[in-house]
């Protein structure tokens, strides 16, 4: 699987803009991140044996239907390069969430110091994945934790064409705030686009200050076709 993704793709996102749209609604797309050819070499990657830890039929677990592939270390290098890249990025708006949410941990510079801090507390275990979605089949709202050490932003890549490839399948965010009813969002994605958003809490400012919202994502259900999903968490499993 080649790296098509250039060396100035993730340095001239516009962060400040996304760093706004995580503010303001706990996601934010970034458009085409992943080239069509590297969308369809991920996808091709999930009939292979080799390259994973482990497999999950999701209706044996109450997960909805559907199923995923967790990769086994060495990582595949487009997904490596796009985790240790995009962290650096990201880790201010994470300890600026956490200081705003007085949650006292912060996060070092690098992928690699975190994830030495994660496999330091027993969480070894690789957790980007991929996702593949038959006719019917559909994710439950979800937040993806793993363990004590958790990063609180993720990414999922579309790797699929709305409308040629499948029907259905819109990602979908919901937020809950306290003493509020829940509010949801469904995310435009076109194939390469990533959604950028909040593993569990968020904060949000209050009359009173700041104060703790809580996300969850799922995927509603495909109609036809087949849908496939990169899933970049940063944190690793116990």
């Amino acid at each position: 699987m080649s790296i098509a993704l250039k060396p100035e793709t993730i340095r001239l996102i516009d962060w400040a803009a996304i760093t706004e749209d995580l503010d303001r609604q706990g996601w934010s797309v970034l458009p085409r991140l992943i080239s069509e050819a590297d969308c369809d070499a991920a996808a091709a990657l999930y009939d292979r044996e080799e390259g994973f830890r482990s497999r999950v039929i999701m209706a044996r677990h109450g997960f909805g239907r559907g199923e995923y592939r967790y990769f086994a270390y060495p990582l595949p290098p487009l997904i490596q390069h796009l985790r240790s890249s995009l962290y650096p990025h990201l880790a201010p708006i994470a300890n600026r969430w956490h200081e705003r949410m007085g949650i006292d941990t912060r996060f070092p510079e690098t992928h690699q110091a975190f994830l030495d801090r994660c496999h330091a507390a027993g969480q070894t275990r690789p957790t980007p994945l991929l996702l593949r979605y038959g006719p019917q089949d559909y994710n439950c709202l979800h937040q993806d934790l793993y363990g004590e050490h958790v990063f609180p932003l993720q990414l999922a890549v579309l790797l699929s064409t709305p409308g040629r490839d499948f029907s259905g399948g819109e990602f979908v965010l919901t937020e809950q705030r306290p003493r509020m009813q829940t509010r949801a969002a469904v995310v435009p994605l076109e194939k390469g686009d990533a959604v950028l958003f909040a593993v569990n809490h968020r904060p949000m400012r209050g009359t009173r200050g700041d104060y703790r919202v809580a996300l969850r994502h799922g995927v509603s259900q495909i109609r036809e076709g087949q849908r496939h999903t990169l899933g970049i968490i940063f944190h690793d499993a116990a």
